[in-house]
């Protein structure tokens, strides 16, 4: 059964492709992704490796756990599942009412 891995501290440079051969040093590699933010495209920091067996992440994770890669100390562990997150609220949410954003002035404005 594969076993999905967690690996912070990457650096911004690291690839899907050099995140993965990095951990095929330590057994079969079914995917290696490193998250970007979907805005800029840039790299978050971290990613996501899935070793084929249990024995091959518990290996990736002695090999490359507190290792230099790509010129970062990077962290490895399990990942664990994803939480349930309540739903995002927006800024976009009053749209039918007032926006509660004030006026242009107003107040005691007197002219000589």
């Amino acid at each position: 059964m594969a076993k999905r891995l967690y690996v912070g501290g990457l650096s911004f440079n690291t690839t899907d492709e050099a995140l993965g051969a990095a951990f095929a040093q330590a057994g079969s590699v079914v995917s290696a992704v490193v998250i970007k933010d979907k805005f800029s495209g840039r790299s978050k920091g971290f990613g996501f490796v899935e070793m084929s067996t249990d024995e091959e992440a518990q290996a990736a994770i002695q090999m490359w756990n507190e290792k230099e890669l790509d010129g970062r100390t990077v962290k490895v562990n399990e990942a664990r599942p994803m939480e349930d997150r309540p739903p995002r609220r927006d800024n976009f949410s009053n749209r039918g009412g007032s926006s509660n954003r004030g006026g242009f002035g107003g107040g005691n404005r007197s002219r000589f």
